[in-house]
């Protein structure tokens, strides 16, 4: 058993090396990438905070998913925030699992690259659309004679630039058109519809979408304009960006992303550790040629019979 156990371990260490060789490979290509799709998730809490000074509280607007879904309070607004949290952290570990797993379709880094420029495309309409016009916040603390409804003017500019995280994230108002949770939520649901290979996942994310999506208007975190034009201009968003972007290559080839070794051996053996449980030796191309199997580096010709004889 012990033996069983060293040996599984050796080989999971073995893949998380290849695949951290690999992946770094990869990051020192795209690193512009992925470093500008993070400082824009700054400049989309820049942009989120900015509008909280403009905020001026009022009377809820009337709306009919108010109407529509009891009201939660704000003791139970937590409930949506579990949902979003699970829907996160679940596609933040499945990018990962190349790391662990035998069973691989995707790369880590082109992953989110992938994902970073569908969310900035997202969140760049966004900013441009709750700029346009500031709504009176429906959220507990954006009503009116709420402290937190509206900000005094800032004392300097490392206010505003420090966010006062994460009070700052948590507590903003004037961000409505379109939801930044169903955003998130949206991209990574499509980015797994497409790269996941569990149907019974997809279905259990899309249902968690939705249901996060009656869960924030019933949590009056957003009024349910906010959520219905978020759920078409995400999904028109990555829509057309995908059709512009490469696709992502075939796992099947990712042999070629090895660093060059001087014994074919040991790639052919990352080369199993990459794509499966396979024999390094099964591993190498074959030819059929006019009934005849010809193996590539042996002198073995198997003659198949024609006729059933």
């Amino acid at each position: 058993m012990s033996l069983y156990i060293g040996r599984e371990a050796l080989k999971l260490w073995k893949r998380i090396c290849t695949e951290t060789t690999i992946e770094i490979n990869l990051l020192a290509e795209n690193w512009k990438y992925i470093l500008g799709g993070v400082i824009f998730q700054y400049i989309h809490g820049l942009g989120a905070r900015g509008v909280h000074y403009l905020h001026r509280p009022g009377p809820t607007l009337q709306d009919v998913g108010f109407f529509l879904l009891p009201e939660l309070g704000s003791d139970k607004a937590y409930i949506s925030e579990t949902v979003f949290t699970t829907i996160f952290l679940s596609f933040v570990l499945w990018t990962f699992h190349p790391f662990i797993f035998k069973t691989k379709k995707i790369y880590t880094v082109l992953i989110w690259c992938r994902v970073l420029a569908f969310l900035v495309a997202c969140q760049f309409l966004r900013m441009v659309t709750f700029y346009s016009t500031q709504l009176p916040g429906p959220n507990y603390h954006c009503r009116e004679g709420s402290k937190l409804a509206t900000l005094p003017r800032p004392n300097s500019v490392f206010e505003v630039l420090l966010l006062n995280f994460p009070r700052g994230i948590l507590y903003g108002c004037g961000d409505l058109i379109f939801s930044s949770h169903t955003i998130f939520s949206l991209v990574f649901v499509r980015v797994y519809h497409k790269y996941g290979t569990r149907r019974f996942i997809k279905k259990c994310a899309w249902l968690a979408t939705i249901a996060q999506s009656f869960l924030i208007v019933a949590s009056r975190k957003h009024y349910t304009v906010d959520v219905v034009v978020a759920w078409y201009t995400v999904n028109l968003v990555v829509f057309f960006i995908d059709k512009k972007l490469p696709e992502l290559p075939d796992r099947t080839s990712a042999a070629s992303l090895l660093p060059v070794s001087k014994d074919s051996k040991t790639k052919e053996e990352d080369h199993k550790l990459l794509n499966g449980n396979g024999d390094p030796e099964d591993w190498r191309p074959r030819t059929q040629i006019n009934g005849m199997i010809m193996e590539v580096g042996n002198a073995v010709h198997v003659e198949v019979a024609m006729n059933g004889v």
